[in-house]
């Protein structure tokens, strides 16, 4: 706290701590300046907002940014298959050592899939599955915005399978 300035414990402390938030620092002293980066110098709008998940993307996503990877690995034949599915709808799945399967959802297709993945309901499935190992079974790793979601052959939430059956070809890749 400065000595000599009465009231600035309180306001100090504040500004200490809004600036930890942002990323700055504040000097908390008359005539002292922000730090570089700090609360002054950065504009508000560039500051992620509270509700924000942290992978969320500043700006509109373009249409060939990835807005789903779902690897799947397992089963009788050891599968290792792998589906990604861009913003606009274009998918690209790959199984084995057979050549890529390209394809594009409709604008409704893909609007599904982005409101399934956007559920908060889809938020709150647990990061790892959470009953016993299905012997032979596939395991799913799902990725949206960042987070990765592990499931497997066992129960799933309502969530998970409203994403899975939104993926193109009717669910994630488990053929050979």
């Amino acid at each position: 706290m400065v000595r000599g300035v009465r009231g600035t414990g309180t306001w100090c402390g504040t500004l200490l701590l809004a600036g930890a938030l942002v990323g700055g620092a504040s000097g908390c002293g008359p005539g002292t300046p922000p730090a570089p980066g700090g609360p002054s110098s950065v504009s508000a709008s560039a500051l992620p907002s509270p509700t924000t998940d942290p992978g969320t993307p500043a700006a509109d996503p373009q249409p060939g940014e990835v807005l789903v990877e779902v690897v799947v690995n397992g089963g009788l034949a050891g599968v290792r298959n792998r589906l990604v599915v861009h913003y606009d709808g274009s998918w690209t799945s790959r199984s084995g050592t057979k050549p890529p399967r390209t394809g594009r959802q409709t604008p409704a297709e893909a609007a599904e899939l982005r409101a399934a993945l956007e559920d908060p309901a889809f938020a709150l499935v647990p990061e790892r599955p959470t009953g016993r190992p299905i012997p032979d079974g596939f395991q799913y790793y799902v990725t949206y915005r960042h987070r990765l979601v592990v499931a497997d052959d066992g129960e799933r939430s309502p969530a998970l399978q409203r994403v899975f059956a939104a993926l193109p070809e009717g669910g994630p890749p488990t053929n050979p």
